[in-house]
């Protein structure tokens, strides 16, 4: 008779009540030249998930296309030790003032090249082969994350319920960004 102990069924990725919170620090800018506080529903939208889910809404903004105002306020937060994450709306497309990803992979030290994939193949549950029309991107300027999204508030919703909000979420297994924020780093992993 073979008495050896079969494995434990290994536990899918999700999130462990068990774990605790840790709430990030997010800044949330819209890249538009035609949206101002009261027509931004991208932005509002995100700032209403993130508070919604726990973490912190850092600061918000509103920049025209153009490279120059993208930077400054990127460049700003990213100086800002209050501010853990930047989340930008707009200006991922192709129509000629899209120009969000211009301005922010220069300034990447590391790009996760990842992001786009997951953020795509969930936009495709939404929006089919439409999705392609986004050039998502995300990665690190220093030590701050930031994630560009699509400015239309379906992506946005899109980008927050199905990929951010559980990046985000530090009891997320086997392992959300969390751990790598400078002020959660060895908290979680």
């Amino acid at each position: 008779m073979n008495l050896a102990i079969a494995p434990k069924a290994a536990k899918g990725p999700g999130i462990n009540p068990d774990l605790p919170f840790y709430p990030l620090s997010i800044a949330v800018l819209t890249v538009s030249d035609t949206r101002d506080e009261r027509t931004d529903t991208s932005g509002g939208l995100l700032a209403q998930r993130l508070q919604a889910a726990g973490h912190g809404l850092a600061a918000k903004a509103i920049v025209r296309d153009e490279i120059a105002a993208i930077q400054a306020q990127v460049r700003a937060w990213t100086l800002d030790p209050a501010v853990d994450v930047i989340l930008t709306t707009g200006g991922t497309g192709f129509a000629p003032r899209d120009i969000t990803p211009e301005a922010i992979q220069p300034m990447l030290s590391r790009q996760m090249d990842g992001f786009s994939v997951v953020f795509h193949q969930a936009s495709q549950t939404t929006v089919g082969i439409s999705t392609l029309q986004s050039r998502a991107l995300a990665g690190q300027i220093d030590e701050t994350f930031i994630f560009c999204v699509p400015g239309s508030t379906g992506a946005c919703r899109d980008a927050w319920d199905l990929v951010l909000a559980l990046e985000f979420d530090s009891r997320f297994k086997p392992c959300s960004l969390v751990g790598q924020i400078p002020r959660y780093r060895g908290v979680c992993s």
